[in-house]
């Protein structure tokens, strides 16, 4: 399989990085104009974050259920 899991940490950010900088070439007030959620800078801010938080959740959990597995 291309996408196996290691490989998908990786190309996340890199997507949401290159959309990053695609909306900060394209649109002329990069960071006030993001405000509409039918621009397509308003997700490439939006991803990142929600990547961030999607992982640290996970891992937060994947966590628990270890350490309290043994109850």
């Amino acid at each position: 399989m291309f996408l196996s899991l290691p490989t998908l940490p990786v190309l996340i950010p890199l997507v949401s990085l290159a959309g990053l900088f695609h909306s900060a070439s394209v649109e002329e007030n990069f960071p006030q104009g993001c405000t509409s959620t039918a621009s397509l800078c308003f997700y490439s801010l939006l991803l990142p974050i929600t990547t961030l938080v999607y992982v640290f959740f996970h891992l937060w959990t994947w966590m628990v259920i270890k350490l309290f597995m043994h109850n």
